[in-house]
């Protein structure tokens, strides 16, 4: 019965941080949407890469009814989700701080700070960098004669898809850094799958990118070299760890264990 209990007292406060993270991202829709004066400057700024490669007089376009309309506000959704990440990534990580030891509860804010940081510095890495490369691109293939323009529906799914790959990519140390100290896995696994995790890196950039290999490798390279960031990381805060835990006793033999086993 006191498991039972305990489960659904989980599931209760699961569903309270949910309730409270999309209610910040409602929050600041509305703020970035409805009450900032530069709401209508979103779109025009969100298409700048493609607008700038557009040939001369060329322009996008809304084949649905109420593109004009619709579009704007998913940008402006965007935008909201993004300025609510840190308190959705904090919710996130304060419910399953209770079932970590006291060392691995103080990585928290760090990794939440990381988290926020690494998934916008993604998304400002596809914006600056890989779209302007992308879109001159297929600028320069276009066959003479065709007008290339398009829907700006058709833009928003491709720009969302793409913040969104190099936002996880750009994920990657933190998620090497918790599976390391949760004791899943290893660094030296990590380094014997590295071959795999190459491989794999060119096989998300080829899933997640148009069909061109600049976009690919500007994806799969990041994702690469991040994993190995990742792993440097993964050994200094393992040994910072043991380092806080030695006055305290307690459980620093399990620790030391697990920390051991990780670098080794």
């Amino acid at each position: 019965m006191g498991t039972q209990d305990t489960f659904i007292s989980h599931l209760i406060e699961l569903r309270t941080r949910l309730m409270r993270s999309l209610g910040a991202v409602l929050a600041a829709f509305v703020v970035v949407g409805f009450v900032w004066p530069g709401s209508q400057q979103l779109y025009t700024i969100f298409a700048t890469p493609i607008l700038a490669a557009l040939p001369a007089g060329g322009q996008m376009i809304a084949t649905d009814v109420v593109g004009v309309f619709l579009v704007p506000i998913k940008v402006a959704a965007l935008v909201g989700f993004v300025i609510a990440l840190p308190y959705v990534l904090y919710e996130m990580w304060a419910f399953v701080a209770p079932g970590l030891y006291a060392h691995e509860k103080s990585l928290v804010l760090p990794l939440v700070v990381a988290s926020f940081v690494l998934f916008v510095v993604g998304m400002a890495f596809a914006y600056f960098l890989v779209f302007p490369l992308v879109f001159n691109f297929l600028a320069k293939i276009a066959p003479e004669g065709v007008a290339w323009m398009t829907d700006i529906e058709k833009y928003f799914s491709f720009a969302l898809t793409s913040f969104v790959a190099f936002g996880i990519t750009f994920e990657v140390p933190v998620v090497v850094i918790v599976l390391v100290r949760a004791g899943m896995v290893s660094i030296e696994k990590l380094k014997e799958i590295r071959p795999y995790v190459i491989v794999g890196a060119f096989i998300v950039g080829a899933i997640f990118t148009p069909p061109d290999i600049v976009s690919q490798i500007l994806l799969a390279v990041p994702l690469w070299l991040l994993y190995e960031i990742g792993i440097l990381c993964a050994r200094i805060v393992g040994r910072s760890a043991v380092a806080s835990e030695a006055p305290e006793g307690g459980d620093l033999d399990k620790d030391l264990k697990r920390t051991e086993a990780g670098q080794e």
